[in-house]
């Protein structure tokens, strides 16, 4: 191959990777990458080249690099022993430039919860009646959860929580925010 193909299949390499890997292209595997863009590489070196530069995507796509972020990692790849060639950084760069802004989209749309909390609405009622007939005067907060899927119809879930299990829940939330800020403090 010369070096105009060799960096047009590198280019091709590194969309069918982003095809896959951010993109959701599941028919896309390494064995269809290879048979395409590569046919006459061995199975190790192709394999050797698309696990590279599928981690080097997720170097740059983790990191989400801006242009001197990207310089300097490129740089130091060029410079590593094993690491990138001067053509394959330049290829690199190139496929970042045109591609972050999507890659960086499709890595937030997949870091999601699904379903997703819409919308949440309480309120603290006094119950006058149980469903025996009993009067009785104890706050009850009720709440309602409007759950959903992009593109779907909501679903609505409503709870009733006595005064002890307000409670119980608010530990619960303070547990969670204690374990996140030690999570936020390590990092």
């Amino acid at each position: 191959m010369s070096d105009a193909d060799d960096l047009k299949a590198l280019s091709a390499l590194l969309n069918g990777i982003a095809q896959k890997v951010y993109y959701g292209k599941s028919e896309i595997s390494e064995e269809l990458l290879k048979s395409e863009i590569y046919p006459d590489a061995s199975q190790e070196e192709f394999h050797a080249l698309h696990e590279k530069m599928r981690g080097l995507l997720k170097s740059m796509a983790s990191a989400d690099m801006d242009q001197t972020q990207l310089e300097a990692f490129l740089t130091a790849q060029t410079r590593k022993h094993g690491g990138v060639s001067t053509e394959q950084a330049a290829a690199l760069a190139r496929f970042w430039k045109a591609h972050r802004a999507r890659v960086r989209d499709s890595l937030q749309t997949q870091s999601r919860w699904e379903p997703g909390l819409r919308a949440l609405n309480w309120r603290v009622d006094v119950q006058t009646a149980s469903s025996r007939g009993q009067t009785s005067s104890t706050p009850v907060a009720l709440v309602e959860l409007e759950l959903g899927r992009n593109g779907q119809d909501s679903e609505f879930v409503s709870l009733e929580f006595d005064e002890l299990r307000v409670n119980q829940v608010l530990k619960k939330l303070e547990d969670i925010q204690k374990h996140i800020d030690s999570l936020v403090h390590h990092s």
